[in-house]
């Protein structure tokens, strides 16, 4: 019998940049899944769009290394995702999260989701140089949290849509424009610094607003939240573009989500369909998504 695990993609409401500075952030994890399928076998397969492959740094480094994380099982594993690479989502961390728990639960090997999201952090580490925890911390818990102390906090009960630019998603991007705010923030060190402390208490006046249901006013905070982001220079024409459509269709609030320069962009709304319609006039690809509840998942 196989074993076949979901992990979510995950967006943030505020804290992009500033959590590098030790500043608070909250991210959600969103129902954009990669599943995985891991089965016993005579041999290690992968199995993906990209192509097959045995253990294969190259082409799939995020499962060869969960595999050789876990003792190299033989195991044939088939993977097929929602989330689009490279766009800020969280796709690396989903398809090693997801596959972390497979190989456990279908070799038997007893992990509990604290270890899983610890070894994909790792793994996350060894492949790019850099890793922040949370992404794989959200794909493997699940639902709204705050960094870094990880309180849960309530699920968001409106519409979100995702606008991808299907632009800037280049290998090291993130390392390159974490590297470009430190330098900026180098140069100017006083107004860089109080702008970076400000995304910060985004984050804390968001909890507030995310655990009494203010949408409204979380929306308000995120176009701030933005409009410093592009103030440290991670914004591009094309997410403003997206940013914009969003708010004159009538979304609470819009701001790009991950590093920027390029990538997706996210908006909070209750009329989701007229919000992806004008994500998409707008040059975006748009995804009509929800809030996930639940982390990693055996289905």
């Amino acid at each position: 019998m196989a074993t076949t695990c979901t992990a979510p993609g995950k967006i943030y409401l505020f804290g992009e940049h500033a959590v590098v500075y030790g500043e608070t952030a909250i991210a959600c994890a969103v129902e954009l899944r990669t599943r995985v399928c891991v089965e016993r076998s005579n041999e290690i397969l992968i199995l993906s769009d990209i192509g097959t492959t045995g253990l294969d740094f190259e082409m799939h480094p995020y499962v060869s290394s969960a595999i050789q994380k876990l003792g190299s099982p033989d195991v044939s594993i088939e993977i097929s995702s929602e989330i689009p690479v490279g766009s800020g989502l969280g796709s690396s961390a989903a398809v090693t999260v997801a596959t972390l728990e497979a190989i456990n639960i279908e070799c038997g090997l007893l992990y509990d989701k604290t270890n899983i999201a610890r070894m994909a952090h790792e793994i996350e580490m060894e492949v790019q140089g850099a890793a922040s925890p949370t992404d794989t911390f959200v794909s493997t818990f699940g639902g709204v949290v705050e960094i870094p102390s990880r309180k849960k906090l309530d699920i968001l009960e409106c519409g979100v849509v995702i606008g991808n630019t299907n632009k800037g998603a280049t290998p090291g991007k993130t390392a390159k424009l974490v590297k470009q705010v430190a330098l900026l923030k180098e140069e100017y060190p006083d107004p860089i610094g109080s702008i970076i402390k400000t995304i910060g208490s985004f984050a804390q006046h968001g909890e507030n607003m995310v655990m009494q249901k203010k949408y409204q006013a979380l929306g308000k905070l995120m176009n701030i939240n933005h409009g410093l982001l592009d103030a440290l220079g991670v914004g591009t024409m094309e997410l403003s573009a997206l940013v914009y459509a969003a708010r004159n269709a009538g979304a609470y609030g819009a701001k790009l989500t991950g590093a920027g320069g390029g990538g997706c962009m996210v908006a909070l709304t209750d009329s989701p369909r007229q919000v992806a319609c004008a994500i998409e006039k707008a040059g975006g690809t748009a995804i009509i998504s929800g809030f996930a509840p639940d982390g990693v998942l055996q289905v």
